[in-house]
């Protein structure tokens, strides 16, 4: 089972990834490593990044079933401390 310093290290290497390649690469299930990554952030050794899809229409949020929050990124990286 994969660790805090796993996911740390996985981070430093990439420099941010989101939460589902997280998972992929250290073969965790998606709250262990969301659960780890909030951990993290209130230590503060890891930040949330929220962006927006680039490729997103305007309005066409509005005939989303799942909404603006589907168009949104959210990355995560290691914070300069």
């Amino acid at each position: 089972m994969a660790s805090l310093i796993d996911v740390r290290d996985l981070l430093a290497l990439q420099g941010r990834m989101e939460a589902s390649q997280l998972c992929r690469a250290l073969h965790l299930s998606l709250p262990m490593v969301e659960a780890m990554l909030g951990r993290m952030e209130a230590m503060g050794k890891a930040v949330r990044i929220q962006q927006e899809a680039e490729g997103c229409l305007t309005g066409s949020c509005k005939a989303c079933p799942e909404g603006k929050s589907a168009c949104q990124q959210e990355w995560w990286s290691l914070t300069g401390r």
